[in-house]
């Protein structure tokens, strides 16, 4: 059986590629830092799967957490096919990077792009052994090209050296069937994070071009795709499911 680990995967975005990777047929390690009633909503939703999941409460800037939620996924399941990187800390208020304080750098910096780091180092030899693996990471529109983002200077820093770190893994692990993609969000805020493309559907958004938002669903299903043994040609991507919309200019008028 396919084991997928998955970071802040109780929640928004994250539970909706929880629930596609159970609904493949796999097993999956759910890190959650702090949202018990989330954990236990899920807990009792997949009760009659409960062997094929694993809750690990941890941080993702702090490396000694990140280094036991690896140790016990893989103690629990034997083998880690899929990292999916969701999580990743965001500072909502808008500000000049002149204002940031230290521990808010490091927090973006850590929680975006050191866990990565961390995560592949210790995963990677797993990975190897098996002779396949998926990582996945997460960034923005336009990330690709080093954009400048107004009032998101240091979560978009991260990102872009994420960009270019997760085209270095998918060169470097290739002959041993591991492959390294980045998928970009669109503006998918509340309640559609969790929704399904159905629900989008039913109500208009004029934001974006395509007519609907953007939902965790969407992302599920693009994560899954490349997370698939034939999607081996698809590595070192990084992938844009905005529906078309403008996000990183969205909020700069």
């Amino acid at each position: 059986m396919r084991h997928a680990l998955i970071t802040a995967g109780s929640k928004g975005l994250g539970k909706k590629v929880t629930e596609e990777f159970l609904k493949n047929g796999f097993s999956v390690t759910i890190n959650y830092r702090s949202d018990t009633s989330a954990v236990k909503e899920l807990k009792t939703l997949y009760s009659h799967i409960g062997d094929r999941l694993l809750f690990v409460q941890g941080d993702v800037t702090k490396k000694e957490d990140l280094t036991t939620m690896i140790d016990l996924s893989f103690e629990r399941f034997g083998r880690i096919d899929c990292l999916i990187n969701n999580a990743g800390p965001y500072i909502f208020e808008r500000k000049k990077l002149a204002d940031y304080t230290d521990e808010e750098w490091y927090q973006m910096i850590e929680g975006n792009l050191s866990s990565v780091f961390h995560m592949f180092k210790k995963i990677v030899p797993i990975m190897r052994k098996q002779n396949y693996g998926r990582i996945i990471t997460y960034g923005f529109q336009g990330a690709v090209s080093s954009p400048g983002w107004l009032h998101r200077s240091a979560f978009s820093a991260a990102k872009v050296g994420l960009v270019s770190l997760t085209k270095s893994i998918s060169i470097e692990e290739a002959e041993f069937g591991i492959t390294a993609n980045m998928i970009c969000p669109g503006n998918i805020i509340g309640e559609m994070k969790e929704a399904t493309i159905d629900h989008s559907r039913r109500i208009s958004d004029i934001q974006t071009p395509i007519g609907r938002s953007g939902t965790g669903e969407d992302i599920a299903r693009t994560i899954s795709f490349l997370c698939e043994e034939n999607s081996d040609m698809i590595t070192g991507s990084i992938i844009e499911v905005t529906g078309g919309a403008n996000v990183i200019h969205r909020y700069n008028v």
